[in-house]
């Protein structure tokens, strides 16, 4: 099994899930089955990477919610589209699991960025 190294700066890592996909989708023999499905996965775990960048660079609060919710979104549509690729490349069984499996950490992390956002800001009177 490829392990995938964890990295805990969340740029580098969303940027190596969408260059991962890359990877194994150029790796694929392409047919009018697979097609769509390759090209929306790449499209939506590319997605995770920039949108993340773009909530680093947010104008406000809500924003940079805004954008985090986004990469959630799109991680959790990556895993429909692996599960998609699965059933047309069984031979790429442990390569996709593990990117599944990333793309469910990768929705935790944001998860808990959202919750906690939620919570109210404590303000300090002085």
């Amino acid at each position: 099994m490829t392990q995938l190294p964890i990295t805990y700066d969340l740029e580098e890592r969303t940027s190596r899930f969408g260059e991962n996909v890359i990877g194994l989708c150029t790796s694929l023999q392409q047919n009018a089955i697979n097609r769509p499905i390759i090209g929306q996965l790449v499209r939506s775990a590319t997605s995770v990477g920039a949108n993340y960048r773009e909530a680093n660079n947010a104008c406000s609060r809500k924003d940079f919610r805004n954008k985090i919710f986004i990469c959630k979104k799109e991680c959790e549509e990556s895993k429909h589209w692996f599960r998609m690729l699965l059933k047309c490349h069984p031979d790429k069984n442990e390569q996709i699991k593990d990117l599944q499996k990333e793309a469910q950490e990768l929705t935790m992390i944001f998860q808990k960025i959202l919750t906690s956002l939620q919570k109210p800001k404590v303000s300090v009177e002085v």
